[in-house]
């Protein structure tokens, strides 16, 4: 098994939303969702970063010492590394290195199910490959002649692969422009079901996934680990009246994401934009639980959200049975919180039914009532009303019925074209 060093360089005087300790115990429980041994750790402080080491050459040859004694394979460094900084840390060190942008892609690579997921992946990887060319390692400088299928004569071996990369990245993003296209027609066909979507959104790990099981009854694969859960999925949902829901479980949400990432993975988190409903879980338990729950309302931006969306959002303040009650009542009674906020426990199913309850408030604030005429002999369309549940009261007027129904916007849409 891999052996892995894990560093989260504190820099001076840099506008920090987290603590040091916190920045590297997030690095390393990012580092524990792959498959290596994590047998050293630390936070460097750093007066200002250095253009070719990012370190001081003295912590240079400290860290290289303690890799050496710790039989070190993989250096794991919390921040972005130019390409120059990466070399010349894996010349000094003589081990591999990645940076914060490098794990999460390796992550997400490990991670990802569906053949868009694969597809988002391998696009970001890329995107973050092209840019380490750049002035990157010198033997790709090296001259190249010869025949048409390699290159033309005098390109270096750095056109080459750059122009490689190139044909590659063409590839895949007409390759992920088909499968956009059907999820296109799996988004139009599930508007035609007058289901309301209801989407999970949350800092990684804050427990989405084990609350969607909680809520569906269904074996989405949930552990206490970032990034369990990579490819949106889809369930229906019976609310306690009996209405039904959609409930999609979306990828985690995480600080300085890369923005490749971010590009690439916007198709998968448009599922949040399509939703009728967001629910912002959190994990309250966490100590910087504030700082977790900022970073998803950045994203949220990025993706433009609307007002509306934001304003009818539900805070779900999830891993209620890991705090003792006196801070979980302070916390919900200090003035940082949102408007609509629920304390639940997904693993014990505390407060799931005051969850489902302000589920289907917020939903029917969306519906609208309105008096609907059909002549007798539109028994379909009745009968269509009926199967929705909107029908109030129905009464026959002269020569037609007078049905009071209370329906969304979207049912009222389906039934025009009915």
């Amino acid at each position: 098994m891999m052996r892995v060093s894990v560093l989260h360089p504190d820099i001076a005087n840099q506008t920090k939303r987290r603590t040091p300790q916190h920045s590297l115990e997030e690095a390393v429980s990012l580092a524990n969702a792959l498959d290596i041994e994590i047998v050293h750790s630390t936070v460097v402080p750093l007066k200002k970063p250095g253009a070719g080491t990012l370190f001081g050459s003295g912590k240079v040859d400290e860290l290289k010492t303690i890799f050496k004694m710790e039989e070190v394979d993989l250096v794991v460094i919390d921040a972005p590394l130019t390409p120059i900084q990466q070399r010349n840390l894996e010349e000094e060190w003589k081990v591999k290195v990645w940076d914060r942008t490098g794990l999460i892609l390796e992550i997400f690579g490990d991670r990802a199910q569906t053949r868009e997921g694969v597809l988002q992946v391998d696009l970001a990887a890329l995107i973050y490959q092209r840019s380490r060319l750049v002035r990157a390692w010198t033997h790709l400088e090296r001259q190249r002649g010869g025949l048409s299928f390699v290159g033309g004569a005098g390109e270096t071996q750095i056109e080459s692969d750059r122009r490689q990369i190139d044909d590659a990245i063409v590839r895949l993003k007409k390759q992920l422009e088909k499968v956009a296209k059907t999820r296109g027609l799996h988004r139009a066909a599930r508007k035609k079901v007058p289901y309301p979507i209801v989407a999970l959104v949350g800092y990684t790990n804050a427990g989405k996934s084990t609350l969607f099981n909680c809520m569906t009854g269904a074996d989405v694969f949930a552990k206490d680990m970032l990034f369990a859960t990579l490819d949106p999925t889809m369930r229906e949902v019976e609310l306690p009246s009996g209405q039904k829901i959609i409930l999609s479980d979306t990828v985690g949400f995480i600080s300085e994401l890369p923005t490749q990432l971010v590009a690439a993975f916007r198709a998968t988190l448009e599922e949040v934009l399509d939703a009728n409903l967001i629910l912002h879980v959190r994990d309250i338990s966490h100590p910087e639980t504030k700082a977790q729950s900022d970073d998803v309302s950045e994203i949220l931006e990025e993706l433009h959200i609307t007002d509306e969306a934001k304003d009818g959002m539900i805070e779900v303040w999830n891993k209620t049975d890991l705090l003792p009650e006196d801070q979980l009542n302070y916390a919900m009674n200090t003035s940082d919180r949102h408007e609509k906020v629920q304390a639940v426990s997904a693993i014990t199913g505390q407060g799931m039914d005051d969850l489902l309850a302000e589920i289907e408030s917020s939903l029917r604030e969306t519906t609208m009532d309105e008096i609907v005429q059909l002549a007798f002999s539109e028994g379909g369309r009745r009968a269509w009303l009926y199967k929705q549940g909107v029908v109030t009261s129905e009464e026959t007027k002269e020569q037609m019925l007078e049905l009071s129904v209370t329906w969304t916007p979207k049912q009222q849409a389906q039934f025009k074209k009915i």
